[in-house]
């Protein structure tokens, strides 16, 4: 599995897509894997704030429940309606169409704390941690 080089990843494994100043907040590949078939996913309002490392979703799956922590400190924008229709999108396109929020953010240097798709990928091949 390749990791897009344009985004940013966590260790917990979320990412970020950043375009300009909004972030697109999801899961990774490496995250659906473990979770198995995603029934549900708990996006936020649009207009809520968040620092970065707080929990902003939840994704449930046949497995578990699993939180979802926020890569950067921003607020909700948009939220993605077709996941919450569709919560099997992040299973089949994590890193695409499965994203879950974007966020506006407060503060892009937080960026410079995650990790790039090089990074991450070493990251997930060696067991990624726990989620």
């Amino acid at each position: 599995m390749t990791y897009p080089a344009d985004l940013k990843y966590t260790k917990t494994h979320e990412y970020a897509r950043v375009e300009g100043n909004i972030a697109y907040l999801g899961i990774t590949h490496y995250a659906q894997d473990q979770l198995g078939d995603i029934v549900f996913v708990e996006a936020p309002e649009v207009g809520r704030e968040f620092r970065a490392g707080e929990v902003f979703a939840t994704v449930e799956s046949v497995k578990a429940v699993s939180d979802c922590y926020c890569p950067v400190s921003g607020k909700v924008v948009k939220v993605n309606e077709k996941t919450a229709d569709s919560p099997e999108l992040l299973n089949q396109d994590p890193h695409g169409q499965g994203w879950i929020c974007a966020v506006e953010m407060s503060d892009p240097s937080e960026l410079d704390d995650l990790m790039d798709s090089e990074t991450y990928e070493k990251h997930a091949a060696e067991g990624g941690g726990h989620h």
